[in-house]
């Protein structure tokens, strides 16, 4: 448990205090009073497991022909879409369209549905229970299909013939050629003809690559990718749910020239929700991403695009597309979260990172930046952010409300265990609770809260505060251990400590008001209100101001004497770089100064590094990268350093 003072400390420390601006100082001692570290804030903020039945636990019932699993409350993969019984009521609420099953105990047989899976011919066929919502549906694709570009048709037809594996595999940017190789990966979907008339519908693949023994290098790699799509079928949902595909509500859809002889001709057992598609590439790229997770949001970005081109091609709807990715996040964790698949977890995540860096000629210390590097389709942060957040809802009104408090399912945790892995299991169900999306979208809202999960911003870490967060990194360990960095807009009320070796970079608008105390590592401000409006308090480590403009501190700053460290980066050479509201207190530590850009002070310039409301105290050193001359001038409310010639 981590104790904070109870009351101020006082300590006796010779400062020496400017007389003038011309930077008179005095040898006087003084007496500074060092405020306590900002107040406990109670116990951490948690996400309990809701009270329903967990998909993760239940995963094995998805499956279609047997009358145990043929309802609602015994299927999980039809349970975790039940969000659609608030738009469509199909025909029948069985796992039946072109399904028959034996009677099994006290569960009745199963006989086959009279839906003939073509809307509007005049047989009984479902209900529309939501025709605002179904229309937008419907109309969403009229739309996308009219205007689609050359280029979308294109990646629309390769995302529908080509196995989803490759085309996934296109996320990991820089390294996917490197997977690729290592994978073993093929496919014989490379293009259309140009006059359209050659046009090859299987692929003759091997989606995933080379599993197992006969690939010793990245097989362990190519077992994990597989793994995840155990018990994850989506022809239960499609079977009891009944709704067809676009094209058949509307021939306004224009499905791509290309795919029409792919057209199924029995509508019937070719329901349009869920889209198959859609959840396949999103399992796979949950799983490549927890192999890879120096790539995490630009993969599970391009599963999500992947889904979008099967509304692209007019092939599934928006409703299909997005209970794809619920889907598949349940089936996925469900997977991950099994004691039998520990070993496999394991063996994956260490063999794509010796593999890759091998095939990359990168290091642990290096391969993060490799990843990142160079242009491509996923390389724009900004882009994929706002992407991703218009592919979870498609523009849907919501239809309920939008202030329910978001559940986290059990075992969904384990999709950030390689992003997070310096967070606790409870610590990462609660960065999934305070990123999840509104509630109250059509289908999002499901028992368990798979459908509001938002992957991507939990990817940047908490989206608000509640207690104390303790956060303990071991850069020993590499990776994300040893240096991550939070992109979210961080609120609530809660404390952040930071203790351990590694280096947190926060880089969001920041408004917290509990406080920040670091006691070990790095803590470095990214963004003007990177620690939001709390006190920063430093016991130890390196606090790290890293902005083009002023790092603003809304109330007091301390630092304790000892092995602490104020690093200021001058970007741009800003007349200021940390800005104090309230109170600097300054009982020590050393002050660091660097240049990082362009901007180099001239010999006679000076500088005002830190600025205050009140300043008291003084650093026991000043350090300024590239110069030995420096003059360090304290007032009341201002530190400024001349360079010396």
């Amino acid at each position: 448990m981590h104790l904070v003072p109870s009351r101020p400390l006082i300590l006796a420390i010779s400062i020496a205090v400017a007389l003038s601006a011309c930077g008179g100082s005095s040898n006087d001692d003084q007496v500074v009073a060092v405020p306590a570290a900002p107040a406990d804030q109670g116990a951490a903020d948690l996400a309990p497991v809701p009270t329903v039945t967990a998909f993760v636990d239940t995963a094995a019932t998805n499956q279609r022909g047997d009358a145990r699993y043929a309802t609602l409350d015994t299927n999980a993969g039809v349970r975790v879409l039940a969000g659609m019984l608030q738009i469509w009521k199909p025909l029948t609420e069985i796992v039946d369209a072109g399904v028959t099953a034996p009677a099994v105990g006290s569960f009745p047989a199963v006989v086959a549905s009279a839906w003939t899976g073509v809307p509007n011919d005049g047989t009984n066929g479902g209900t529309i229970l939501n025709q605002a919502v179904h229309n937008a549906n419907i109309d969403y694709v009229v739309k996308a299909t009219a205007n689609r570009t050359p280029e979308q048709a294109l990646a629309a037809y390769l995302d529908d013939r080509r196995n989803k594996g490759y085309s996934v595999s296109d996320g990991m940017g820089p390294l996917t050629n490197a997977w690729r190789a290592a994978a073993q990966q093929t496919t014989t979907i490379t293009a259309i003809a140009a006059d359209a008339t050659t046009v090859l519908y299987n692929d003759g693949g091997n989606n995933n690559g080379v599993g197992g023994s006969a690939n010793p290098t990245f097989g362990a790699v190519v077992d994990l990718v597989n793994m995840v799509g155990a018990n994850g079928s989506t022809e239960p949902a499609k079977r009891f749910y009944k709704y067809a595909r676009p094209y058949r509500w509307s021939s306004a859809v224009q499905v791509l020239p290309a795919l029409v002889p792919a057209k199924s001709t029995t509508p019937t057992t070719d329901g349009g929700f869920t889209s198959g598609h859609s959840a396949e590439s999103v399992r796979n790229a949950l799983a490549m991403a927890y192999a890879v997770p120096e790539r995490y949001q630009e993969i599970i970005s391009r599963g999500l695009e992947l889904g979008e081109s099967r509304i692209l091609a007019g092939m599934h709807s928006p409703l299909d597309v997005l209970s794809g990715r619920i889907h598949a996040q349940a089936v996925v964790a469900a997977a991950m979260v099994d004691p039998a698949n520990a070993a496999k977890k394991t063996a994956g995540y260490a063999q794509a990172h010796s593999a890759l860096m091998a095939a990359t000629s990168t290091t642990p210390t290096t391969f993060t930046a490799f990843a990142q590097s160079g242009s491509d389709r996923f390389s724009d942060y900004a882009t994929n952010k706002a992407n991703y957040l218009r592919r979870m809802t498609y523009g849907f009104a919501p239809i309920a409300p939008t202030n329910a408090p978001a559940s986290v399912p059990k075992g969904a945790e384990v999709l950030l265990e390689t992003r997070l892995p310096y967070l606790s299991d409870a610590q990462r169900r609660v960065v999934l609770k305070t990123t999840a999306v509104a509630s109250g979208y059509p289908v999002m809202d499901d028992p368990e809260g798979w459908g509001r999960l938002n992957l991507f911003a939990a990817a940047d870490g908490y989206g608000a505060f509640t207690g104390n967060v303790v956060l303990a990194m071991d850069a020993s360990k590499g990776g994300f251990n040893a240096a991550d960095r939070w992109r979210n807009d961080i609120g609530g009320s809660g404390k952040l400590i930071k203790q351990g070796s590694g280096t947190l970079k926060l880089a969001g608008n920041n408004s917290w008001t509990g406080g920040t105390e670091l006691t070990a590592g790095a803590l470095e401000g990214v963004s003007p209100t990177a620690f939001g409006n709390g006190d920063v308090y430093v016991s130890g480590g390196t606090l790290v101001a890293n902005t083009a403009s002023q790092l603003k501190l809304a109330r007091a700053y301390t630092q304790l004497a000892g092995a602490t460290t104020l690093e200021l980066n001058a970007l741009g050479g800003a007349k200021g770089t940390m800005t104090v509201a309230g109170t600097a207190t300054i009982a020590g530590g050393t002050l660091r100064v660097k240049f990082p850009g362009s901007y180099k002070p001239k010999a006679g310039e000076s500088i005002i590094v830190l600025s205050a409301g009140n300043l008291k105290g003084r650093f026991t050193s000043i350090a300024v990268d590239g110069f030995t001359n420096v003059t360090p001038v304290y007032s009341a409310t201002t530190l400024t350093l001349t360079i010396g010639s």
